[in-house]
């Protein structure tokens, strides 16, 4: 049976955003992460390209394996075995520290993402099974620095950034953050406190910190169009992997 999806432009923009030039970065990325698979054993029904582009679907559309396999003309278990071996390897590259980190601006923000594995979730404010990630942006680029392991929903996002490992990449940068980073390193809004209005000055950094914080709200918003990022079906590293995948296509997108 032949599937109707193809490594083909019009479908690798629709499910991806990604041009064909792109798509073929992404695909490198994966060749030399060994995504080509071993050299024995029976070979992949589906090209390089057509596996990665199943992994795309899942996580924009976040269909079942069941009602992915007719679309490549696939089995379910084909469907199954691609994401398990292609997801890790679209995981986003590790940033190091820039060179001129003095004057570079990042900003993080942790964003909750409703989650089915009760060994990586928790009961969060939004009374939901959730997860709690943290993505880092460059104001300059709107680029995914970095993201954090998922978190149980339940802890603040102070918590959670002091336990990600994220802090240490971010050493020597100047990290934008809301209110709930206080009494971290992060630069934070000034706070109001009772019967001590804000200064005028104050309210003026309080409003220009609130536009250039703004942008990593907006690129949260960007990544969770991937649904796979709204109801996570996925268990143990499954959002992680996720995450970090949906994380570089957001960065190919964006650049040249």
């Amino acid at each position: 049976m032949r599937g109707v999806l193809r490594a083909e432009p019009l479908w690798v923009e629709t499910f991806t955003e990604l041009r064909m030039t792109q798509f073929e970065r992404l695909l490198k990325v994966v060749r030399e992460r060994g995504g080509v698979g071993p050299r024995i054993g029976r070979p992949w029904c589906l090209s390089l390209a057509d596996r990665v582009l199943v992994v795309a679907v899942y996580y924009r559309t976040n269909l079942t394996m069941r009602q992915l396999a007719p679309l490549f003309g696939v089995s379910p278990a084909t469907v199954c075995r691609v994401i398990q071996r292609l997801g890790p390897l679209l995981a986003i590259a590790p940033v190091s520290r820039p060179a001129d980190a003095t004057e570079r601006l990042w900003i993080v923000d942790g964003t909750l993402v409703p989650v089915r594995d009760r060994t990586v979730g928790a009961s969060s404010r939004t009374y939901r099974f959730s997860a709690d990630v943290q993505v880092i942006i460059d104001a300059n680029t709107r680029l995914v620095v970095a993201t954090a392991r998922p978190a149980p929903g339940n802890k603040a996002d102070a918590q959670v950034w002091r336990g990600s490992g994220l802090p240490q990449q971010c050493q020597g940068v100047t990290v934008l953050g809301d209110g709930a980073y206080i009494n971290t390193v992060l630069v934070v809004p000034h706070r109001k406190r009772p019967g001590r209005p804000l200064l005028a000055g104050e309210e003026a950094d309080n409003k220009e910190h609130r536009r250039v914080r703004a942008q990593v709200e907006h690129a949260i918003g960007r990544l969770k169009q991937y649904k796979i990022l709204r109801d996570c079906r996925q268990h143990g590293d499954g959002l992680h992997h996720a995450v970090q995948a949906v994380a570089h296509m957001h960065n190919l997108a964006l650049t040249a």
